[in-house]
């Protein structure tokens, strides 16, 4: 169910972009659109991995580092069937987690500081395996794709403000306001809500993937309190980067809501504590120690 609302909203934001085109300029407003949204689309998937990773000033770990996390990684990508990505650390003291990348082949998941300092090895384990299900479920790609059309339909509505849209059935002034104002609107809604659908469906793979739901289940709590309280700075500077992350670096509302960027945590914590529950009703183990070494202690690990 959640890929074919991911695939339902999709066509939403591609009608509003479609249809913005073909107001501002008629048929060939949607030939301009399509050639528009293709071009910034190739660049954002060749290149938004590396841009947000610099947005962030995240420093590649290699995998001989001491804290292990490229040994957890590394064992967690094998548990999730999938290549390992490049591991990064950002040097912030909120705890907080994201991935990005076009493909698996081509992905990275970033930590921050505040992150390995704050969770136990475990809760680690659950933040990472939840990294790796948007990676494996070709999320990151998808966000990359709704936030250029998003930025893409701001641009076409800014241009029919300054430049005027079709003169023969155009929508006027007053019409040409609305656009402008609604249209950006409308599409930051439906990339939220794409957004939304897409970390519940992460949390359940992730919780499958590291073999035990409660495990993310206690992290989403704690980081939560932590992004409540801790500034993420890099984060504030680069807004449209903020669905990226575990939990909204830009202390999101409480509550499921149209401009939330994430879900509610609570409501997302008692997913998993289900997803826990139905595990045990079926006899099916689920705990286990997190794949690899044992890293070197670094804040609460161990």
């Amino acid at each position: 169910m959640g890929y074919v609302k991911t695939g339902i909203l999709m066509a939403a934001m591609t009608a509003l972009f479609v249809g913005i085109g073909y107001l501002l300029a008629g048929t060939g407003g949607i030939l301009i659109a399509f050639f528009v949204a293709a071009g910034m689309n190739a660049f954002a998937w060749w290149n938004s991995d590396r841009m947000v990773l610099r947005m962030h000033n995240a420093r590649p770990v290699g995998p001989r580092d001491r804290t292990g996390l490229s040994d957890l990684v590394q064992g967690l990508a094998r548990n999730a069937g999938m290549p390992m990505p490049a591991v990064y650390v950002i040097d912030t003291p909120q705890p907080n987690a994201f991935a990005t990348g076009r493909n698996p082949k081509n992905a990275a998941v970033a930590v921050t500081t505040g992150l390995m300092q704050t969770l136990t090895r475990e809760e680690l384990a659950g933040v990472v395996a939840h990294e790796l299900a948007h990676i494996r479920n070709h999320d990151t790609a998808i966000m990359t794709v709704t936030a250029t059309f998003a930025g893409a339909i701001s641009m076409l509505a800014n241009f029919a403000f300054f430049f005027g849209g079709r003169r023969e059935g155009g929508l006027g002034i007053v019409g040409t306001l609305a656009m402008m104002i609604l249209a950006p609107l409308a599409a930051a809604l439906v990339q939220m809500a794409i957004s939304r659908t897409r970390e519940y469906a992460a949390d359940k793979a992730g919780a499958e993937i590291c073999g035990e739901p409660m495990w993310l289940a206690s992290a989403l709590s704690k980081i939560q309190r932590g992004a409540a309280r801790i500034d993420n700075h890099a984060a504030e500077r680069n807004p449209a980067t903020a669905h990226m992350f575990i939990i909204n670096p830009l202390h999101a509302h409480k509550h499921d809501n149209l401009f939330s960027t994430h879900p509610a945590t609570e409501n997302r914590i008692a997913a998993l504590r289900e997803l826990a529950a139905q595990a045990r009703k079926s006899s099916i183990p689920t705990t286990r120690r997190p794949a690899g070494p044992a890293p070197e202690r670094s804040g609460p690990w161990g």
